[in-house]
């Protein structure tokens, strides 16, 4: 599967500008502020229905515009498969493939699996627990149908029940009956979900260690840990004791909606403890594993962004990630660099076709 063109209009600081790709490796070459890591984010845009950098649609329309429309054309499968995104103001964003309209976008999160490596997901380290949740609901999401439906059902169950707590306290009233049938909806939805993720950080960690060791050279001991509330307790005997504090708080105090993922290096916080250097090994095995988990678990290689990921690690780290580009673990590829020569130098070593854009 790869992208072979792509179309902007009004689309960030594109007005209007088509790219045709390369199957295997397309490089964006500039000055900071060209808009190199916005042509990435359209393509992941494509991909998941929305931005990576910018959760507010209406934010990605060119300034002093009314709408922006992407438009890529991918060979899948022997097939080719349009993908418009586009959003006017005022009115819902649309996601077509092939020409028909999506009822609901989460019907096609998976169809182009993809994964981003970005300076951004530092946010993954020093954020809360809400960046570490996303993370793992996004890899699922792209495998697992069920589990996306039912993320986006316990959250609008979670809002109903807080929204109930609300409306008690304001009426000073209390139904019983009433929040226990939420409890009892909540719980169903967050013991599945907490086995999932269990099963996800159990199978996924082996992945993430070994491409950690590769990158480290094997210099450091890294964990992942999950922690939930669920670990030790069912959702149901949370909620029922716990009814009394949410009463106060007028929210749920206690679900999988409070899960984190601790990452830590020789035991201690990476967030605290781990120099810039380990934490950016950290973050690359961290992706790279979510690479090869979603290629294992869909069959597919998934497209690889790279965003000015080289001006930011060291030539070891280069080397690594260059090496795996030599073994053809990848498919298509998009890197985005701010100087020239070095990226031709990157490239020309994988002895892969490639393209260079300059912007």
């Amino acid at each position: 599967m790869y992208l072979k063109t792509i179309s902007l209009f009004n689309y960030k600081n594109f007005s209007d500008k088509t790219f045709e790709f390369d199957a295997k490796i397309n490089c964006f070459v500039g000055k900071n502020g060209v808009g190199k890591t916005n042509i990435l984010d359209a393509i992941y845009h494509l991909a998941n229905s929305k931005s990576y950098f910018n959760p507010i649609a209406i934010q990605n329309i060119k300034h002093d515009e009314e709408f922006f429309v992407i438009d890529g054309t991918f060979e899948k499968s022997e097939q080719t498969e349009q993908i418009v995104c586009s959003l006017k103001k005022g009115q819902k964003k649309i996601l077509k493939r092939n020409g028909k309209a999506y009822e609901k976008f989460s019907d096609h999160i998976g169809f182009i699996p993809l994964v981003i490596i970005s300076p951004a997901d530092n946010d993954l380290i020093v954020e809360g627990s809400e960046t570490r949740r996303r993370f793992v609901d996004n890899v699922l999401s792209q495998l697992d149908k069920n589990y996306l439906l039912e993320i986006i059902q316990y959250q609008k169950i979670l809002s109903q029940r807080n929204a109930l707590l609300k409306y008690f306290a304001l009426n000073h009233i209390f139904e019983t009956d009433t929040i226990s049938i939420y409890d009892e909806q909540l719980s169903n939805l967050g013991q599945k979900i907490h086995f999932k993720r269990s099963q996800f950080i159990a199978d996924f960690f082996p992945v993430f260690n070994k491409h950690h060791q590769i990158i480290t050279d094997s210099n450091e001991t890294v964990q992942m840990v999950y922690e939930s509330q669920l670990n030790s307790k069912n959702l149901l005997s949370l909620l029922e004791e716990n009814i009394n504090k949410d009463r106060v708080l007028q929210y749920t105090s206690v679900g999988i909606h409070k899960d984190d993922l601790l990452f830590e290096i020789n035991h201690f916080p990476i967030k605290k403890f781990g120099s810039q250097g380990q934490q950016k090994s950290f973050l690359i095995a961290l992706k790279l594993a979510q690479f090869e988990f979603v290629k294992k678990q869909s069959g597919e290689k998934p497209i690889l962004l790279l965003d000015d990921i080289f001006d930011k690690l060291d030539e070891s780290r280069v080397t690594k990630i260059v090496s795996m580009v030599n073994a053809d673990e990848f498919g298509q590829i998009f890197i985005s660099d701010t100087h020239l020569e070095r990226t031709e130098a990157i490239v020309k070593s994988t002895q892969q076709s490639y393209k260079l854009f300059g912007l």
